[in-house]
């Protein structure tokens, strides 16, 4: 049976790179952060991640470009916005091929954008709180937003509300209509919003329409994931963050069928001119889930630092480590949760107990 808005098995690109590929990445930045937290050190904990993950790329399958990373080139020494990264880095060639090689020549290789996040939550980890982790998402070439780095009024509901919601409407009506969609009272309903002070009347305005609050000190792109995720007791997320997280939670969105609305909100006059330089011409344009992430081919990975609702943090065994990471996948409908134990001493690995 085919899942209703994906491709038939006959139509999935033969030259994807292995979903599993890109899992890895994840779990190597995953566990170096690991190491740091509550240490009390953002850098240390974001560099380790960063140094993991853009090591890890060095030898996956893909042409990669960096769409969404640590920053422009003069920011960052490594993952910053328009690095090529993977095997097939650097100019397209032409060659002849051996038909008994064992690696393909790079011209070969899958040509993707890349939207990182090496350490959403610097802050958690440092402190050893919850909900941490490395993110990535790619996406044929276009299929991202250049987001700029700057802020970003966000409105996230799951299916059931899709196309109902507007950012412009009053914050009781969307909590009315988000309640209706669940068959559920405006009361039953929590929103997440990041502990802010620029969000004190948004708390004020959700309080009184009833609804029940999560303040989170960081990471409202693991809230946005778990909108759509039973269990979570999650139904929306609203406020202002990260405009890149905004484009990250959209292509896990895109793969769920459920919704961002996002309207960019600059700081100052300079992030609007860098804004411009990346093709943002209306400051007052409201960006749906398709216009963040308008890719056919899009994947999703996260990889969990520190415990949380959606995803397991790293556990630390003898020799070794256990990590849990989530993968959506548009085009193969697909969730999946994915265990695994890494052994750093292959030849003696120890006893696993099964929880």
């Amino acid at each position: 049976m085919q899942v209703k808005g994906t491709l038939p098995l006959e139509r999935i690109p033969v030259d994807r790179t292995p979903s599993l590929e890109l899992v890895r990445i994840t779990e190597a930045a995953a566990i170096a952060a690991a190491h740091w937290m509550g240490h009390g050190n953002n850098n240390e904990a974001d560099q380790a991640a960063v140094e993991a993950m853009r090591k890890t790329m060095e030898d996956a399958r893909f042409n990669g470009m960096i769409v969404i990373g640590e920053g422009e080139r003069d920011e960052a020494p490594m993952l910053f916005i328009g690095e090529r990264v993977g095997r097939g880095e650097g100019p397209e060639v032409h060659i002849a091929v051996d038909p008994l090689a064992t690696h393909a020549p790079k011209a070969l290789f899958p040509q993707v954008d890349i939207a990182v996040d090496p350490l959403e939550g610097t802050n958690p980890v440092a402190k050893g709180r919850p909900n941490a982790c490395a993110v990535l998402a790619v996406s044929e070439p276009g299929g991202l937003l250049h987001a700029p780095d700057t802020y970003m009024e966000k409105l996230v509901v799951g299916a059931p509300a899709r196309g109902k919601v507007d950012l412009d409407r009053p914050v009781a009506e969307n909590l009315q209509i988000i309640a209706r969609s669940l068959n559920r009272d405006v009361s039953d309903l929590t929103i997440v919003i990041l502990d802010r002070p620029r969000h004190e009347k948004l708390i004020n305005d959700v309080r009184a329409a009833g609804a029940r609050i999560k303040l989170i000190e960081d990471g409202d792109l693991m809230a946005s994931l778990s909108v759509p995720i039973a269990g979570t007791d999650v139904h929306a997320v609203m406020g202002t963050g990260g405009a890149p997280e905004g484009v990250l939670a959209a292509a896990a969105l895109r793969c769920l069928g459920a919704e961002i609305l996002g309207r960019l909100r600059f700081r100052n006059d300079e992030e609007r001119r860098r804004a411009k330089k990346m093709g943002v011409a209306d400051e007052s344009r409201i960006y749906r889930t398709e216009d963040l992430a308008s890719g056919n081919d899009i994947r999703f990975v996260a990889t969990g630092v520190t415990d949380g609702e959606v995803l397991k943090g790293v556990h630390f065994f003898a020799r070794g480590a256990r990590t849990h990471s989530i993968l959506l996948d548009r085009l193969m409908g697909k969730l999946r949760f994915i265990d695994t134990t890494h052994f750093e001493d292959i030849d003696h690995p120890p006893l696993i107990r099964l929880e």
